[in-house]
C-alpha cells in the first residue's frame, strides 16, 4: 500500500511539475544583431527589418538616429536599442534642455510606433577623455523621456572589456582605476533606474591576442570540461567568464542587482588567418544562441537569463581593415555568409 502510495504522490508530484512549467516556463535569453550600416551596397532600411523579421530576430541595435532606419522601424514591434553618438555626449550632460532636445528630434516623432527599449549613452568612452560626461547626460535623458511619456525606456551606456582590470579568475574582475569613479556613478544610476549595463565582449578578440593560452574549444563554447575553476563555479567558455568578470567588477562598486545585458558580441570571417573563418564564425554563433536558449545563465548568475546582440548583421565595406570589414552573418545582397538562422 504505501509503495502504491509512494508511486501516485511521485506521478502527481511530476504532473503538478509539468504543468507549472508550462505556465512558467524558464528566463531565457533574447537575440538581437547589431544594424551597423558603414557600408555602401547595404541594402534599404525597410528590407533590413523584414529580413530581421523574417529571421525571427528580437532586438535591433542602432548606434545613431538615422531618420531612415527609424521611418523602417515603425510598427515593427522589434525591441531596440537607439545609440548617442560619442560626440553628443557632452552637449547632452550640459543640461536637461538639450537632451530634451535630442529626444524630441530622435525619439520622440517614433515613440507610438518603434519600441525603444533602451536609450544607449555613448559606446566604450569609458575609459576615456568623454567618460565624466556619461553620468550625467544618462540623467539629462532619463528625465527628457519621462517629459514625453516614455518611462519604460531604460537609459544605459555600452562598455568594453578594456573597462574591467584582474579578469582572471571572473571573481577577481574589477574597474580599472581610470573607470571606477565614473562606474560607480553609471552604475548607482542602472540601480536606481532598473537599467541594464551594455556590455561588448569579444571571446574571439582574446583568443586570437593569445592563442597560446586560450583554446579555440573555450573560446567557442566547445570546451568538454571546466577550463577555469574559481571557488565554486567551473567554466567551460571564456564568454561567460568575461561576462562574470564584469558581474564581480559591479559587486565591487554596490552595483549587484544591475543585469549585463551583452550589445556587441560574435566572431569575424575573414582578414586574421587561422583565427578568422566562416567555420569559427558560424559555431560561435550557433553556440551563443543554444547557450542562450538554454536558460543556464552564468556561472555568477544562474537561471538568469542573458540577452545578446551578435555583430553584426552585415559585412560593411566601409570599415578600415579586412577584418573589421567581415563581421556580418549576411552579405549586402542579403544571403547569409554562413548558416546561421532559419530564413
Amino acid at each position: 500500500m504505501m509503495m502504491m502510495t509512494s508511486w501516485r504522490n511521485i506521478f502527481l508530484f511530476t504532473t503538478i511539475a509539468s504543468l507549472l512549467a508550462l505556465q512558467f516556463p524558464p528566463s531565457l535569453g533574447s537575440f538581437g544583431v547589431n544594424y551597423g550600416r558603414k557600408g555602401d551596397n547595404l541594402p534599404p532600411p525597410p528590407e533590413v527589418i523584414s529580413l530581421y523579421k523574417r529571421c525571427g530576430i528580437q532586438l535591433l541595435r542602432l548606434f545613431d538616429p538615422t531618420q531612415d532606419a527609424l521611418d523602417a522601424l515603425r510598427g515593427s514591434d522589434l525591441q531596440v536599442s537607439l545609440g548617442v553618438l560619442n560626440e553628443d555626449l557632452q552637449s547632452l550632460s550640459s543640461s536637461p534642455d538639450a537632451a530634451l532636445q535630442w529626444v524630441n528630434a530622435n525619439v520622440a516623432p517614433y515613440r507610438n510606433d518603434v519600441n525603444f527599449k533602451w536609450i544607449t549613452l555613448g559606446n566604450e568612452v569609458i575609459p576615456g577623455d568623454q567618460a565624466t560626461y556619461v553620468p550625467r547626460a544618462m540623467t539629462n535623458i532619463q528625465t527628457a523621456l519621462t517629459t514625453i511619456g516614455l518611462t519604460a525606456t531604460k537609459v544605459t551606456t555600452a562598455i568594453s572589456m578594456a573597462a574591467v582590470t584582474n579578469t582572471y579568475p571572473p571573481s577577481n574582475g574589477a574597474f580599472a582605476d581610470q573607470a571606477a569613479d565614473v562606474m560607480r556613478d553609471v552604475v548607482g544610476f542602472l540601480e536606481q533606474n532598473g537599467s541594464p549595463l551594455m556590455l561588448n565582449t569579444y571571446p574571439y578578440q582574446a583568443y586570437a591576442s593569445e592563442p597560446d593560452h586560450i583554446s579555440l574549444a573555450y573560446a567557442t563554447f566547445q570546451a568538454q570540461e571546466p577550463v577555469v575553476i574559481d571557488g565554486d563555479l567551473k567554466y567551460f567558455n571564456l564568454f561567460d567568464a568575461m561576462v562574470d568578470s564584469v558581474y564581480a567588477a559591479l559587486e565591487k562598486v554596490g552595483g549587484s542587482g544591475v543585469p549585463i545585458l551583452v550589445s556587441e558580441t560574435g566572431w569575424p570571417t575573414q582578414g586574421n588567418d587561422p583565427y578568422t573563418s566562416k567555420e569559427n564564425a558560424q559555431v560561435y554563433n550557433q553556440k551563443l544562441l543554444a547557450h542562450m536558449g538554454s536558460g543556464e545563465g552564468t556561472p555568477r548568475r544562474p537561471g538568469q537569463a542573458v540577452d545578446a546582440f551578435i555583430f553584426a548583421m552585415f559585412n560593411e565595406d566601409q570599415k578600415v581593415g579586412t577584418v573589421e570589414q567581415n563581421w556580418g552573418i549576411f552579405n549586402p545582397d542579403m544571403s547569409p555568409v554562413y548558416s546561421l538562422l532559419n530564413c
